[in-house]
């Protein structure tokens, strides 16, 4: 959620929303945290979910649009350019081959993607009656590399990666997710003081450490 608020979309494709958690999260973050004062959607979110037993209300009230068809089939009919897609614990159901593709062409014809994958995905048949869960592929740093413009994020579990084919707009990622991180920190820093200070013997240990936080 760092990232995508540092990005800042006023439009947004969820591929494989599930149960639509990231469609919330946004709307929450992208939304409702700007100041305004009504509860009302401006921005477009849309969300593509092959699996249709998972689309449920929250998704028709969170999304403006749901497209319940294989995004394989659909990415070269979608007519809109989104400020963002979102592929997120997706890459990973897909053949190499395919997914290289569908890439490609998001890369092409959307300013960025931000792609979240297992390093080390386990085996996975269907799951829940979708046979759409199923892990067809291992996906690794230069694999991304190779399709565009890469900013990752550090992390043993996942890879997490920003692709876009614009530097400029990659490199502004880089300035702001920095940014967002460093005011996250001080904020941390100073809600943590506040709590311990108020345990007996705390704030002496807390001096001794806060160079570590």
């Amino acid at each position: 959620m760092e990232m995508i608020i540092s990005l800042k979309p006023n439009s947004l494709l969820d591929i494989g929303s599930g149960y639509g958690k990231f469609g919330v999260l946004c709307r929450e973050y992208l939304e409702l945290w700007d100041g305004r004062q009504k509860y009302e959607f401006k921005k477009r979110i849309d969300c593509v979910e092959v699996f249709k037993e998972y689309i449920t209300p929250l998704h028709r009230y969170i999304y403006n649009n749901i497209y319940d068809t294989n995004i394989l089939d659909l990415v070269t009919d979608l007519d809109y350019k989104y400020d963002l897609i979102l592929l997120i614990d997706v890459l990973e159901h897909f053949e190499k081959k395919e997914g290289s593709n569908l890439l490609k062409t998001l890369i092409k014809n959307n300013k960025g993607v931000l792609i979240s994958t297992p390093r080390k995905p386990s085996p996975q048949k269907d799951a829940f009656g979708n046979v759409y869960e199923t892990h067809r592929s291992r996906w690794t740093d230069n694999d991304l590399r190779s399709l565009g413009e890469c900013y990752f994020i550090d992390d043993s579990v996942s890879l997490i990666c920003y692709i876009s084919k614009n530097k400029e707009l990659v490199h502004d990622f880089k300035k702001n997710i920095r940014y967002l991180r460093k005011q996250g920190k001080s904020s941390f820093v100073k809600t943590t003081k506040k709590t311990i200070i108020r345990i007996p013997g705390a704030l002496k240990a807390y001096n001794k450490i806060k160079h570590r936080i």
